[in-house]
């Protein structure tokens, strides 16, 4: 299993015409400060209820400052059964613009 790595853009398109989940896993304090309306804040604290939680068929974006954790959390998820993963390049950075 693997992910795939993909623009803002792009992760915005999956975001409108599919039931995806975008994941925010950048630190509370910046969560708290600005985030897109629609992500979920990942955390080490509510990964185990995640990942009992969510079904694997659903697509999942991942995002992160600059999308270079995404990636390693895209790949675990991944490797948890996740079929559809993505890493969002250049993270919350890109999102905005």
């Amino acid at each position: 299993m693997s992910f795939e790595q993909i623009s803002a853009s792009e992760a915005k398109k999956i975001l409108k015409t599919n039931s995806a989940l975008l994941v925010d896993i950048r630190d509370s304090e910046s969560f708290s400060q600005s985030h897109a309306p629609e992500a979920f804040h990942l955390t080490q604290d509510n990964l185990p209820s995640f990942l009992k939680d969510t079904n694997r068929n659903t697509p999942v974006l991942v995002i992160c400052y600059h999308g270079n954790s995404s990636q390693i959390v895209a790949g675990y998820l991944s490797e948890q059964g996740f079929g559809k993963v993505y890493s969002i390049i250049g993270g919350y950075e890109a999102w905005n613009f």
